[in-house]
């Protein structure tokens, strides 16, 4: 079986039973000292927004390019070279607008720590792939984007089971979220993959529904936020599946760790 049942029936299913707690139990959650410090980090670096003028924001983007591309020289922050990675236009700083500076870092830290899985997804090495195909760069943003919203990041405490784990999971590892970001993207490349979607199935000119202002605020300046919202489009429908089978195994019971994650494993396959 191929598609999204094979991929929340097979390869990282575990027993609905196997939940832990209830919504009692997650709102009276109580942080730590230590939890509740890494998360004030990890929001302090929601809040850095992207900007094309700092030193150390341009070395990221450079470093983000050297980790992609490093026997290419990259001719300027604005080249037509970006399009290659998968960004809008010559510019990506224009990109980052929406989630800010954490979502390059996600991108660079997939690139530095798991190079291998990074570059199969880059150059659409897996598989058999769609004549066309999902723009790498912008999909990135638009991953940690999703995140941010499922996690509710935001809110001074978690308020379901998921965001409950995750704290406890960021309390062992302080850098859980970016390794989580690098698991999502490969569990979205694998359900693009399982469900033969194709990026030109997606009808680019169809007005946008309506939607809250905190989620269009991210995507309203990226055109792959279509495929978010478009609930016709196969790409849509691999997104959406990505967050679901997320949320559910940030709702196993046994889960403590990152590496607890049945799929963390697609990481090294």
């Amino acid at each position: 079986m191929v598609g999204p049942r094979a991929w929340f029936g097979g390869l990282f299913y575990r027993n609905s039973h196997k939940r832990c707690g209830n919504y009692e139990k997650i709102n009276g959650y109580p942080l730590t000292p230590l939890q509740e410090q890494r998360l004030q980090r990890l929001k302090d670096r929601l809040n850095v927004p992207f900007d094309e003028t700092r030193p150390d924001h341009q070395d990221a983007l450079k470093a983000l390019w050297n980790a992609s591309f490093p026997e290419t020289n990259l001719t300027g922050l604005v080249s037509e070279q970006w399009k290659d990675m998968g960004w809008q236009g010559a510019n990506p700083s224009t990109d980052f607008r929406g989630c800010g500076f954490i979502s390059l870092e996600n991108l660079l830290f997939f690139a530095r720590t798991y190079p291998a899985s990074f570059r199969r997804i880059l150059f659409k090495q897996e598989g058999i792939r769609a004549a066309w195909e999902y723009p790498f760069a912008v999909a990135g943003i638009n991953i940690s984007f999703m995140l941010i919203q499922m996690l509710d990041l935001y809110s001074e405490k978690p308020k379901n089971l998921r965001g409950a784990n995750f704290i406890r999971i960021l309390s062992e590892d302080e850098e859980a979220f970016d390794v989580l970001y690098c698991i999502a993207f490969q569990m979205m490349d694998a359900q693009w993959l399982a469900m033969r979607a194709s990026y030109l199935q997606f009808n680019v000119s169809d007005p946008l529904p309506p939607m809250p202002f905190d989620f269009y605020f991210c995507l309203v300046a990226i055109w792959f936020a279509a495929l978010l919202v478009q609930h016709k489009s196969n790409a849509c429908e691999v997104l959406q599946a990505t967050r679901i089978q997320l949320e559910r195994e940030l709702s196993l019971e046994d889960v403590h760790r990152i590496q607890d994650l049945p799929a963390y494993n697609l990481l090294y396959k």
